[in-house]
């Protein structure tokens, strides 16, 4: 594919630490695996021909140990192949599902404040400062990520007794960036799962499953 979409927040909250050498590097290669549509090779002196960087091995395979996922056969990112498929509406089936799954989510979550609300009717306005100042956050919405899914997110962790802090975010931001993931798909992934939080290798099995569905990367 000769497009895709870039989201410049989204990509420097995740690069921010990367040297200019690096961050070069990372672009050169979403470049080349856009275009080609298919894993990036395993054979660095293979790679640092494609892009352009014969002497800089070393940054190379830095940048593909933390972006993206080693395969048998390349290198491989879950977001790229995400924006390929949007592009060749090649998995319309599998995205319909994803859709369905998290609107189901979010509809039970709907409909489990609302019962809540009408059960304690009588105690609401009484308690509405209390409750609004518990629910609220220190963190503000990452980049990226819409106010809806964040909200769910807020929920689901306070159910779980578990904080939300700028380290719990940014934890899953990293492991997010690992398996190739927008960082709000991510968190969508925690609530739809009922995990806790996020990490890239619960995921690899499914990258390895829509390749194979998909048939696009060979």
């Amino acid at each position: 594919m000769y497009y895709y979409q870039f989201n410049i927040g989204d990509y420097q909250s995740h690069t921010a630490h990367l040297s200019e050498t690096e961050d070069l590097v990372y672009r050169r290669l979403l470049d080349w695996i856009y275009l080609h549509e298919k894993p990036i090779p395993l054979d660095l002196d293979e790679v640092s021909r494609q892009i352009r960087m014969r002497t800089h091995s070393d940054c190379i395979a830095n940048v593909l140990r933390e972006f993206f996922v080693r395969m048998d056969y390349g290198w491989i990112s879950e977001r790229v192949l995400k924006e390929i498929e949007k592009a060749g509406e090649k998995s319309r089936k599998a995205s319909d599902s994803a859709k369905a799954r998290w609107s189901k989510t979010a509809d039970a979550n709907a409909m489990r404040t609302h019962s809540e609300g009408n059960a304690t009717q009588d105690t609401v306005h009484k308690t509405q400062d209390t409750k609004q100042k518990k629910a609220a956050t220190s963190v503000a919405t990452p980049d990226g990520v819409s106010p809806e899914v964040w909200q769910e997110f807020i929920k689901h962790r306070k159910a779980k007794k578990a904080a939300v802090t700028s380290l719990v975010i940014q934890g899953i931001a990293k492991e997010a960036a690992k398996a190739g993931w927008p960082l709000e798909d991510a968190l969508k992934e925690v609530v739809v799962r009922n995990w806790q939080s996020f990490k890239a290798d619960w995921v690899k099995d499914e990258v390895k499953s829509n390749l194979s569905k998909l048939g696009v990367w060979k």
